[in-house]
């Protein structure tokens, strides 16, 4: 398996999360603007009780694919894998979207929304999941293009319906049905797509003892993450109100602007290195790792000051000056987090290649107790910065423990070198963006771009990368360019 092909996969998913990435930033200001602070903060509280069921009732499933049909080349053992893992993920959201319509008033009350967008919320949750399972396959067959062109029309269907919904004075409800329809169609779209393919079969269940084992301690891990990552909303608009949840959700999006440059290879590392470890090549295994981290490191740094010294203005753009005003504080705290949640994820793979995610999941069990706590004392004593500060607090935590578990399994180069230099030429960049103090949409992209020109003549100048990375670069960057 070629560096060319891994890069290519990377530029490809690249593009992928840009379109995502592009997706939410638009989503902001279509119902911050339009639709207030206040419904914000309820199409937040929508989001993320859409992502915590999504991920409790695909049971790790998803990901069990990608690493044992990887290097499966028997058509009837992936034959009864799909099909099996697609009917318990079925059944299973199947009875916890019942629930959800079933108590949809008293869900709603809690919101602080009307009892219909729960309704369609629940059906929505169904073909997420199942859908969950079918990007899955492509995954686990780097399937590449076909995985990013569904993210991509799911991306852009959603914010183009969103849109149109919102402007054509449907507000909440057009916004939270076109999550329906977008996962509707895609969900068709895939099916027909992978039965085409591989055909159909009734599972007999073989290997359905094997996944769960591998899946479940996943499970704890993501919802654990989960809870870090966005339980903060519930607690915010409980001790706050909604419109807390709406001032705060914000900031964080922007402060996650980080995650784009670690999900290429949060998708793409485990398909590659799930094949090199099933053959042995630990040595490819810590070459990849090496590279992906540092790639992953020269974006994140600088990204990560400038987010930080422009958080005010980009919140000004995205959203309103209410919520700039109450809520750019938020942002370094975020960053930082993010970027440690980066590293972090890169480590993760050697437990995954182990198959101890016993260990992740036990982590990120430790890290949203901490989190959840921590919350509890500072939201209400200290407002939204609170728990802003609690969540770089539960990364922190992640962060160490992973670094020292994976570690322990084997290990691989971290350029420290190229760390120092990054930060001094993020550190030059940002006293730059200070002093250039840009005001408005147009000068901030002046001073985006502009600093990150000077980054990147810092790093050349700095000598941050030898010959042989400029060549890997080059797979990204040149003739493997989409």
């Amino acid at each position: 398996m070629s560096y060319q092909r891994f890069t290519k996969d990377i530029g490809i998913i690249s593009l992928t999360q840009l379109v995502i990435f592009l997706k939410g930033l638009i989503a902001l200001p279509i119902i911050a603007k339009l639709l207030g602070a206040e419904n914000y903060g309820v199409w937040e509280q929508l989001g993320v009780t859409l992502s915590l069921v999504t991920l409790a009732a695909t049971l790790g499933l998803p990901y069990t694919l990608v690493r044992f049909l990887a290097a499966e080349k028997d058509k009837k053992e992936i034959q009864d894998g799909i099909y099996s893992v697609l009917t318990i993920v079925f059944a299973v959201v199947l009875v916890i979207s019942s629930g959800i319509f079933l108590f949809s008033a008293s869900i709603s009350s809690f919101f602080g929304n009307g009892k219909v967008l729960v309704q369609i919320l629940a059906f929505a949750i169904i073909f997420d999941c199942l859908n969950l399972v079918f990007l899955g396959i492509f995954r686990a067959f780097r399937q590449i293009k076909k995985y990013s062109c569904f993210m991509i029309f799911q991306s852009l269907g959603e914010v183009g319906l969103l849109a149109a919904t919102v402007l054509l004075g449907y507000g909440m409800f057009g916004a939270v049905l076109s999550l329906l329809i977008i996962r509707l169609i895609n969900f068709f779209i895939m099916g027909g797509y992978i039965i085409k393919k591989i055909g159909v079969k009734v599972p007999n269940f073989s290997k359905t003892k094997e996944y769960l084992k591998f899946g479940l301690p996943t499970v704890a891990s993501d919802i654990s993450f989960w809870v870090v990552q966005s339980s903060d909303r519930y607690l915010i608009g409980s001790f706050l109100g909604v419109i807390y949840v709406g001032y705060y959700a914000p900031a964080y999006i922007i402060g996650s602007i980080v995650v784009f440059f670690i999900g290429p290879f949060s998708l793409v590392l485990p398909i590659v290195l799930s094949k090199f470890f099933d053959e042995n090549k630990i040595s490819d295994i810590k070459t990849y790792l090496k590279y992906s981290l540092k790639y992953f490191l020269m974006m994140a740094i600088p990204s990560a000051f400038g987010l930080s010294i422009l958080s005010k203005q980009l919140l000004t753009i995205f959203s309103t000056s209410e919520i700039a005003s109450n809520a750019y504080f938020i942002t370094p705290f975020i960053v930082l987090s993010i970027l440690l949640y980066g590293i972090c994820d890169i480590f993760t793979q050697i437990i995954a290649l182990k198959k101890k995610t016993k260990i992740t999941g036990s982590i990120w069990i430790g890290a949203a107790f901490l989190n959840f706590g921590l919350n509890l004392i500072f939201i209400p004593k200290f407002g939204i910065i609170g728990a802003a500060i609690t969540t770089f607090f539960a990364y922190a935590f992640a962060f160490i423990l992973t670094w020292y578990y994976s570690f322990r399994e084997f290990q691989f180069e971290i350029d420290w070198k190229f760390i120092i230099k990054s930060v001094f030429a993020s550190i030059l960049m940002t006293l730059f963006i200070f002093r250039f103090s840009p005001m408005g949409l147009w000068q901030t992209i002046i001073a985006i771009v502009s600093g990150a020109l000077l980054y990147g003549i810092l790093i050349f100048l700095l000598r941050g990368f030898n010959e042989r990375e400029f060549e890997f670069l080059k797979g990204l960057f040149g003739k493997n360019k989409l």
